[in-house]
C-alpha cells in the first residue's frame, strides 16, 4: 500500500514536470483475439460463457529524436494467416500487419527503435519485440524473472525475448514507477496483479493532454468499473488494487484512460498513421 501511495503521490506530480521535450504517440495494429468463452475472464462468475473479441494494440511514442514502443504483439508469423478453426483453443489470435510494416509506412526504422517496453510477459505483448535487438528491454522484474523460472508462468513464452534472455542485448529490470526519459512524460507505472511484474504506462502530451495506456490491469470496461478478475491472474488483491489505482489516476489527472485490449477505446486516439500529441 505504501508502494502505491507513493507512486500515486509522485504521478498526481508530473503535470508540473519539465515537458520541453516533444512527444509523439501512434496506436499500432497488433492483431486481435477472438475469446471463445469469456467466462475465463472472471473468477467469481461474472461473464457468460460466450465469446468474446479483443483488439491487441501496440503504441508508438516518440521524445524528440528517441523512440520507445510500447508492447509488441501477437508474433509475426501469424501475420496474414487464418486464425485456429479448433474449438479446444480457448484463444484465436490473428494478425493483419506487422509493426515493422506499419513502422515503414511512418519512415520509421527499426534501428530507431531505442527501447521496447513491455506491460508484461504474456505472448500477446511480446510476439514481435525480437524484431528490435538493438533497443533496450524494459520490463517488469518480477516478469523478467519469471521467464527464467521453471515452469513457466501461464502464456509467457520465451521465445521472442531471445536476444534479451541470455542473448546479450540489454535489459533494464523496472522495479517501482519508472520515468523512461527523466523529464515525466513517460512514465511506466507498477500494477501488478494480472501478472507480478505488470505496468501501465502514463504518457504527457502537449495537445491532447494525459494519456494512460492500461497494458493488462483490465482488458474491458466492464473489468476495471465493476472489479472483475480473470481466474488466471497472478494475484486477486494486487489485480484489484491495480485496477483503483488505474481509475484514480485517470480521474485525478483528468487522462484519457485507453484499455488496450478494448475495441471500443481503439477509436479515442488518431487511426494510424495519424499520431496524437
Amino acid at each position: 500500500m505504501r508502494l502505491l501511495l507513493t507512486g500515486l503521490l509522485a504521478t498526481l506530480a508530473l503535470p508540473q514536470a519539465a515537458t520541453a521535450a516533444e512527444v509523439e504517440l501512434w496506436r499500432l495494429d497488433c492483431g486481435q483475439i477472438l475469446v471463445r468463452d469469456q467466462s475465463l475472464f472472471s473468477d467469481s462468475f461474472a461473464l457468460p460463457h460466450e465469446p468474446r473479441t479483443l483488439t491487441d494494440s501496440c503504441y508508438l511514442i516518440r521524445h524528440d529524436a528517441d523512440y520507445l514502443l510500447w508492447d509488441a504483439g501477437l508474433p509475426g508469423a501469424l501475420a496474414g494467416q487464418p486464425a485456429t478453426s479448433d474449438p479446444a483453443a480457448a484463444f484465436a489470435p490473428s494478425l493483419n500487419r506487422t509493426i515493422l510494416s506499419q513502422l515503414e509506412d511512418i519512415g520509421v526504422a527499426p534501428e530507431a527503435i531505442t527501447r521496447v517496453g513491455i506491460s508484461h510477459g504474456h505472448f500477446d505483448h511480446t510476439g514481435q519485440a525480437g524484431d528490435f535487438p538493438g533497443a533496450t528491454l524494459l520490463i517488469g522484474a518480477a516478469d523478467y524473472a519469471a521467464f527464467q523460472s521453471a515452469p513457466l508462468p501461464f502464456a509467457f513464452d520465451p521465445t521472442p525475448l531471445a536476444p534479451w534472455l541470455g542473448g546479450g542485448a540489454k535489459v533494464d529490470p523496472v522495479t517501482g514507477d519508472r520515468d523512461v526519459f527523466g523529464d515525466g512524460t513517460v512514465v511506466m507505472m507498477t500494477m501488478p496483479g494480472h501478472t507480478e511484474g505488470e505496468l501501465a504506462l502514463l504518457v504527457l502530451l502537449a495537445g491532447t493532454g494525459p494519456v494512460l495506456l492500461s497494458g493488462d490491469v483490465a482488458h474491458f470496461h466492464g473489468q476495471i468499473e465493476g472489479g472483475v478478475v480473470p481466474s488466471f491472474n497472478a494475484d486477486r488483491a494486487e489485480s484489484l488494487a491495480s485496477m483503483a489505482r488505474l481509475r484514480e489516476v485517470a480521474a485525478n489527472l483528468k487522462a484519457k484512460l485507453v484499455i488496450q485490449h478494448e475495441p471500443e477505446d481503439v477509436a479515442l486516439l488518431p487511426a494510424f498513421p495519424e499520431s496524437a500529441r
